[in-house]
């Protein structure tokens, strides 16, 4: 391909929710061939092919005001740091959303290969998205990371309720208030792994994406991480050990009702199966 492709070589993760797409962002930073914008979900194509107001300025501006304005000691701060990050939040404020804009927030050194992008949302992107992505990649990489079903719907509405200060609602909800939840669409969309992989083999050649299951990684996290630099075409690096122990974005401990497997069985069969269906061996923990 030609080396002037407006998106380079990217790296994007779209895994879903609550699958362990925290985790890798936090280890694969750590490699010296990676590099990624102080945002960890652009959701860029997401905005540009499904949801117009995504990044609106008024959004932008207020995660700037909320999460990326520069709060720094001056006793402390190290100068070249906050001048990146200066310089991020001016290209992430621009007017124009468009595709040198998303290219203008990865700030690479001549070090780095990929730029990186973890957004979940991006795993519901049309096929015609996927299309003008790899035409203007010099090189891409689609990573995709599946959860036993049942585990990841519990943990996502947990994680939910915790976000939105409704936790009473665990303790009052019974069956059909659970169902209800879980089948809206900002939560059920994450669920539908084959349907994403559908999406990926309809639209990109096999050699640029990969699916990976969140039980491996935990299984095996350095040949998992192997596997996933091989992907890349990236050297191996050692990560260290601190990095590799810690959990991220942990929803609330709260034990799952007995009863909430039984609501979602025969979507969560339907899905298992739509998995094998496309290729995959499920996790033995998957059951």
């Amino acid at each position: 391909m030609s080396d002037h492709k407006i998106f380079g070589k990217l790296f994007l993760s779209i895994g879903a929710m609550k699958a362990g797409t925290t985790w890798l962002y936090a280890v694969l930073e750590r490699h010296p061939e990676l590099h990624f914008t102080p945002e960890k979900e652009l959701h860029y194509f997401y905005h540009k092919y499904v949801d117009r107001n995504l990044l609106s300025e008024k959004r932008r501006l207020r995660e700037a005001h909320d999460r990326y304005l520069p709060r720094f000691d001056p006793e402390r701060a190290n100068i070249d740091k906050v001048r990146f990050n200066i310089r991020w939040l001016n290209a992430y404020l621009d007017r124009t959303v468009d595709d040198l804009w998303y290219r203008s927030l990865f700030l690479m050194n001549e070090r780095q290969t990929y730029a990186c992008d973890f957004s979940n949302l991006h795993a519901h992107l049309p096929a015609e998205a996927w299309g003008h992505i790899l035409q203007n990649s010099e090189k891409l990489r689609v990573l995709y990371t599946m959860r036993d079903p049942v585990k990841r719907l519990w943990s996502h509405t947990k994680f939910h309720l915790q976000m939105t200060n409704e936790l009473h609602k665990l303790e009052n909800w019974g069956p059909g208030d659970f169902l209800g939840f879980v089948k809206k669409r900002h939560i059920w969309e994450n669920a539908e792994y084959g349907r994403v992989l559908r999406t990926l083999k309809a639209a990109l050649p096999r050699e640029n994406w990969k699916a990976i299951f969140y039980e491996d990684i935990h299984s095996d996290q350095r040949g998992m991480l192997r596997r996933i630099e091989d992907f890349l075409g990236i050297a191996p690096f050692d990560y260290p050990e601190g990095i590799l122990s810690r959990r991220f974005t942990e929803s609330v401990k709260y034990e799952m009702p007995a009863f909430f497997p039984e609501i979602v069985a025969e979507d969560v069969a339907r899905i298992k199966q739509e998995v094998r269906d496309e290729g995959f061996e499920l996790p033995a923990k998957w059951g």
